[in-house]
């Protein structure tokens, strides 16, 4: 008689990398990133970060004190973790330069979702597009300045 065995789940399964959805606030929520040359630094980070980390920046919205952004790695990209954590660094590097100040610009952690549908995709970016008209600093979100896309990003 054949004993039966029982198959093991997989702990990981991998089908393609994910869109992950992405927020980070400013060390103790000061309200820095709404202004022209602050917002520019942070656009130019993420218009950078395929070459650098190998992750692909789809839409965003940059808040006074916090960022929402969508990111898909590359095959070869480093893990989620290390390329926040190096995208931090490069933006308070430079936000420190120009602000000249040495002070803390992000909180350590950081906020991901992966998004399993292009539903969830389009339901959390109206979420997050929608963010400056609940915050009251514009009627219609599309007056807000600081949000936009790097690069169209599909499920």
């Amino acid at each position: 008689m054949a004993t039966r065995t029982k198959l093991k789940r997989l702990s990981r399964v991998w089908v393609e990398p994910p869109i992950y959805f992405i927020t980070t606030c400013v060390q103790k929520r000061r309200k820095i990133l709404d202004n022209k040359i602050i917002a520019n630094i942070l656009i130019d980070e993420w218009r950078n970060t395929r070459e650098r980390h190998g992750w692909m920046i789809g839409q965003y919205v940059i808040m006074p004190d916090h960022v929402h952004f969508f990111c898909h790695p590359e095959w070869t990209a480093k893990k989620l973790p290390h390329f926040i954590m190096r995208w931090k660094e490069w933006t308070s590097k430079r936000i420190q330069a120009e602000t000249k100040s040495d002070t803390p610009i992000w909180q350590e952690r950081f906020f991901d979702h992966v998004l399993r549908s292009p539903n969830s995709y389009s339901s959390k970016w109206q979420y997050v597009q929608n963010n400056p008209v609940r915050a009251g600093l514009v009627k219609n979100p599309n007056d807000w300045p600081w949000q936009g896309t790097i690069e169209n990003l599909s499920m």
